[in-house]
């Protein structure tokens, strides 16, 4: 869909939802029993190829044929970061509960308000900055019955914070890079080169690339169609038009989603810091959005137009 449509999309709205299809992966990737840096691979392999047909149009063909080679540069580099980001996250959920992993990784709040400020000079008013520490607070409440220092836990709490920093700069690279590159050219480029690297590591490393069960293989395409797709390219998406730290701090909701879901489906009981931090999440996250997005109207930044 181009600009010149009707369409118009709620890019508040499009952003919760994308926290909802995001919390499937860690789910998805603890039902799988492959390597997590072989499942880090098909999730963004699967994820370019299913967005190849879409690329076939002239119009997009064009567009990747016109990026300077100085946006093509940082869409490397962005992958780059998603690569390192998939890579120590899924690694963390071989050593670390769910809850505690989700918890840490999307921290990048931390990062992200701090780096937007220094490189983008995008700054947050007390209201949604008080909205974010709310959904933060909630996210150490989520975690602190969980959290293990020390063993294969801490090593895993490690991973998942580190993680948190990879993603923040994917999510600030993209947010300059979408201001001028259509959606889906920009994350053909970024899930293609991270795909890339991964699949490198996995070769080098002489991690085998197959035989797994027919099982992993359905896990496989379900995160990239669920949590990658439809949560981390609608986020893309996103980035052109709301800022970079309300992409980022909406993840925040991502610990309650993964919570609800470890029950559902993994029988992880969550406890009653869990349900209690959730709740909190919930009121920061509302507090945030609805503050951020008057702030922008103020500031006539709320208009928006559908864009793939």
């Amino acid at each position: 869909m181009d600009n010149s449509t009707e369409t118009r999309f709620n890019p508040y709205l499009a952003v919760i939802l994308s926290v909802l299809a995001v919390s499937f992966g860690s789910i998805f990737t603890r039902l799988a029993s492959a390597p997590p840096l072989v499942i880090a691979f098909y999730r963004l392999g699967f994820t370019f190829l299913l967005l190849t047909p879409f690329m076939a149009s002239r119009r997009w063909r064009a567009e990747i044929a016109a990026v300077s080679r100085s946006d093509l540069l940082l869409a490397v580099l962005s992958g780059g970061f998603l690569a390192a980001h998939f890579g120590v996250w899924i690694t963390s959920l071989s050593y670390t509960s769910i809850a505690s992993s989700t918890v840490l990784v999307t921290m990048q709040p931390l990062f992200v308000v701090t780096l937007g400020g220094l490189l983008l000079k995008e700054k947050v008013g007390w209201r949604s900055a008080a909205g974010a520490a709310i959904a933060l607070i909630g996210s150490v409440v989520v975690g602190a019955g969980d959290f293990q220092v020390g063993g294969t836990a801490f090593w895993g709490d490690l991973l998942a914070f580190a993680g948190a920093f990879f993603i923040a700069v994917y999510v600030l690279i993209g947010r300059g890079l979408r201001a001028r590159l259509s959606l889906l050219p920009y994350v053909y480029l970024v899930y293609g080169t991270a795909a890339l690297l991964l699949l490198v590591y996995n070769l080098m490393k002489g991690i085998p690339l197959y035989p797994y069960p027919p099982m992993d293989w359905l896990w496989f395409l379900g995160l990239a169609v669920i949590p990658t797709i439809m949560g981390h390219t609608v986020f893309n998406w996103a980035l052109r038009y709301v800022r970079a730290a309300v992409v980022s701090v909406s993840i925040l909701g991502e610990p309650v989603g993964a919570t609800i879901l470890g029950y559902l489906i993994l029988g992880e009981v969550p406890g009653g810091w869990t349900l209690f931090g959730g709740a909190i999440i919930v009121l920061g996250l509302y507090l945030f959005i609805s503050s951020t997005r008057e702030e922008g109207e103020k500031n006539n930044l709320s208009g928006y137009e559908g864009d793939l």
